[in-house]
């Protein structure tokens, strides 16, 4: 892991903070519908048009994820739970972790009081769409389930980091990782930073695919995370912001 912000740009100052919640104020879903990757005029993703090209070799379409701040959290839950919505197992052991996951809260000095909602929202999401895409489309679009998911995902993940302080500190661009960890990873609205990536990946045990379009504007940069695993949800990061990305089939 490197130090520093490599897959977002935080939203520090009041005026990014207020612009994000008008934002959402406006925005009336916070997942759309796939979008064919074939330029990026029709998937409305800015950049080069040969990372445009790029891209649309290697992924057949995009789905694109409410720009509120919360994006990657969103993106990586629904991303996640969509690949393994047939797989009775994989989304039992997905459960099971969540469920884990009330044990890092309280570790971290968490009361269960505080975080008991968030978590039985996420696990009434996984049960409530069990093969059924439709029914996960949905209840990522009703804001309060939404965002609740999003609270849990952004509380795990600060667990997580303050109970393996030590490593993290190394990692994390702020004096305190306490203070950090309360004003940039548990407050929704705010865009989070490579470690808190790799915070929930430690936490859930998931591995996550991250197509960047930042760069030298010649070719996409890919991260998997952690390093050698095998992703089963891609992410695209453009200007500040993940969407989801599907991959072509392999022939």
């Amino acid at each position: 892991m490197q130090r520093g912000h490599f897959f977002a740009v935080p939203c520090a100052n009041a005026e990014c903070q207020t612009a994000s919640r008008l934002f959402r104020k406006r925005a009336e879903v916070d997942v759309v519908q796939v979008v064919t990757v074939t330029s990026h005029n029709d998937c409305r993703i800015t950049g080069p048009v040969v990372l445009s090209q790029d891209l649309s070799s290697q992924f057949s379409a995009v789905r694109k994820v409410c720009g509120d701040g919360n994006c990657f959290y969103r993106a990586f839950c629904f991303a996640y739970l969509e690949s393994v919505l047939h797989s009775a197992r994989d989304l039992q052991r997905f459960k099971d972790k969540i469920i884990q996951g009330s044990a890092i809260l309280v570790s971290a000095g968490f009361e269960e009081d505080f975080f008991r909602h968030h978590l039985d929202t996420v696990l009434q999401v996984v049960e409530q769409s069990q093969a059924d895409v439709i029914a996960l489309f949905r209840l990522f679009n009703e804001h309060t389930t939404s965002d609740s998911v999003v609270q849990y995902l952004r509380l795990l993940t600060s667990a997580h980091l303050q109970n393996n302080a030590d490593f993290f500190r190394n990692f994390v661009e702020a004096p305190d990782l306490q203070v950090y960890c309360h004003e940039e990873v548990e407050a929704m609205a705010m865009e989070c930073d490579h470690v808190d990536i790799s915070a929930l990946s430690q936490a859930l045990d998931i591995s996550i695919h991250i197509v960047s379009m930042e760069g030298d504007g010649q070719q996409l940069a890919h991260h998997i995370i952690p390093e050698n695993g095998d992703p089963s949800l891609h992410l695209l990061y453009h200007t500040s912001h993940y969407d989801i990305l599907y991959p072509r089939a392999q022939l």
